[in-house]
């Protein structure tokens, strides 16, 4: 592409340089894997392990030296992954990575979001784990599982 300066020019790169390279990112990108969940996983990963390498470094630099070393391994893969045409196996280790994080993630968010509510009480069946919700100042109850209709004696 060639810019042409003449007397009306004001030093503004043309729009469409963008958009070419966007355009040229995109047809690069076909077919590859790009990023996913375990990708950013892995980066999240990358950034622990370089902050930890520094106070590693004043104890042990063989310590140092092994989690760089790690850190170096986990950014090569991480961009073999993104880079990767081979689709269906790196979808199969990104759900394999979903199937083991999210249970993880929800349990630490469904606690958070009943921390949150001051309105309820919750407890859980002891024989098929449900989860009971109760409003709160209520007193002593006896709670029916709608599930297994198992009792739950507890105090709101």
């Amino acid at each position: 592409m060639v810019v042409r300066l003449t007397a009306n020019y004001k030093g503004v790169l043309p729009m469409n340089i963008f958009r070419n390279i966007s355009n040229a990112m995109a047809r690069f990108m076909y077919g590859r894997n790009g990023s996913d969940q375990l990708n950013f996983a892995m980066l999240v990963a990358i950034i622990v392990l370089n902050i930890a390498q520094y106070p590693a470094a004043t104890f042990s630099t063989l310590f140092a030296s092994i989690i760089g070393g790690l850190s170096t391994a986990l950014c090569v893969l991480v961009i073999f992954r993104t880079f990767s045409k081979n689709l269906p196996k790196r979808r199969n280790e990104n759900q394999s990575f979903t199937n083991w994080w999210w249970p993880i993630k929800r349990k630490f968010t469904t606690a958070k979001a009943h921390k949150a509510d001051k309105a309820h009480k919750y407890f859980t069946c002891k024989s098929c784990r449900t989860t009971c919700r109760v409003p709160v100042g209520k007193g002593k109850v006896v709670i029916t599982c709608p599930k297994c209709k198992g009792k739950i004696e507890a105090k709101t």
